[in-house]
């Protein structure tokens, strides 16, 4: 039998591009070229010397994938899968510019978008679309995280001002924002406020010695006797619901962005697998090559099915928040374990920077992680199967076995 031609795209296997629109397709291929031409040659260099290119961040504002699923003041205006696609591209380029996008539009200017007032929208939603400014989402901090309720950040009024006090950790864009959508305790509940860089008070600090996510910014923000004036404050926001509404959609973007680091891995092994020789055969004709590769590839087909389904239900106005968390907890754990598996068919080569699969591996790591563990994804799908919440107990403490 005479052998098939290959394909260039794992997600050929599954015919994934059927499932899209002729625009979906094209502002897919629009957001890989210029990732090709722009990112690609620099990845190796910048993840090893942890440098993010802030001078892309025009580059992107012209591009129209910042908060491209967003509409007026300069926004694009898409739907949900063409966002999902962009995120895609992304992040099969590196997690570190799928992570700038998201926390740009999906965090920063979705909550001033959602929750904002009509001059906060005026003043920096255009700038923020335009690349012109960068913006943060500070909700995290060094003892809450899973936890945000718990939050020690608190803003108290003086007069007609504010005063905020507080701290957030592992803040994306951080050292670098133009302004910071921060989360604080007040009196009222939890209340959201722009902070832009230049306020007496407000310092930030980069967190070095990563592992992961080396091709982005990650910070602290400190906040000592910030004093704003109520216009700072975002006055749709009430309680968690305003913070956890952002997440909702930064989370959207990762279960695209997964399947594009997956995809990445698995392209990059199976081109290797087919130039290295070994016992005079390349090493894709090996039967237990080609297991992994078809393992890997029916794994990542049904993740990308699956992120194409649940973006036409949030087209739709459909999407619920627990299949947002089953689309995250699926797709970041399998990506990671395509791209672990790829790394072994790269051999030793494959903890090299040349190639991309362990990078992506370790990305995928903080991934797992932020914008809810998989733990708290597992319990919310749980909560939703059963009913019951597991997060606490009655009591209000952790279970604990």
């Amino acid at each position: 039998m005479s052998g098939a031609e290959p394909m260039t795209d794992p997600l050929e296997l599954l015919d994934l591009a059927s499932t899209l629109t002729g625009e979906e397709r094209e502002i897919q291929a629009t957001v890989a070229r210029f990732l090709a031409d722009r990112v690609r040659p620099h990845l190796g260099e910048w993840f090893e010397n942890a440098h993010f290119a802030r001078e892309l961040a025009p580059e992107l504002g012209k591009l129209g994938v910042l908060g491209m699923h967003l509409d007026g003041y300069g926004c694009a205006g898409t739907n949900a899968v063409s966002y999902g696609l962009a995120c895609l591209e992304l992040e099969a380029a590196d997690s570190g510019f799928r992570s700038f996008v998201s926390v740009q539009g999906s965090l920063s200017m979705y909550s001033i978008r959602k929750w904002g007032s009509e001059e906060q929208k005026r003043e920096w939603l255009p700038r923020l679309a335009a690349g012109e400014a960068i913006g943060c989402f500070g909700l995290t901090e060094p003892d809450f995280g899973s936890d945000p309720a718990g939050m020690r950040t608190k803003a108290v009024r003086d007069g007609g001002d504010w005063i905020l006090n507080g701290s957030k950790m592992w803040i994306t864009n951080g050292g670098i924002a133009d302004v910071a959508t921060v989360w604080a305790r007040t009196e009222d509940g939890i209340r959201g406020f722009l902070v832009p860089r230049g306020t007496p008070g407000f310092t930030t600090r980069d967190i070095r010695q990563k592992m992961s996510l080396r091709a982005s910014v990650t910070s602290e923000l400190y906040f000592d006797h910030v004093r704003l004036p109520d216009a700072a404050r975002l006055p749709l926001a009430e309680g968690l619901r305003g913070p956890l509404s952002c997440l909702n959609e930064a989370r959207f973007g990762i279960l695209f962005g997964a399947v594009g680091a997956a995809r990445d891995s698995l392209r990059t092994a199976i081109e290797y697998a087919d130039t290295r020789v070994q016992f005079g055969t390349p090493i894709s004709a090996f039967q237990l090559t080609q297991q992994k590769l078809a393992d890997m590839s029916v794994s990542l087909g049904c993740a990308a099915l699956l992120a194409v389904h649940l973006g036409r239900l949030k087209d739709q106005g459909r999407i619920r928040p627990e299949q947002i968390s089953a689309g995250k907890l699926n797709n970041v754990r399998e990506a990671l374990a395509i791209a672990r598996e790829c790394r072994t068919v790269l051999g030793a080569a494959g903890i090299s920077l040349e190639y991309s699969p362990l990078r992506h591996a370790n990305n995928l790591e903080s991934v797992l992680t932020y914008e809810g563990t998989s733990e708290m994804h597992t319990l919310v799908v749980g909560q939703a199967l059963t009913g019951h919440a597991a997060f606490r107990t009655a009591a209000g403490s952790i279970p604990r076995k």
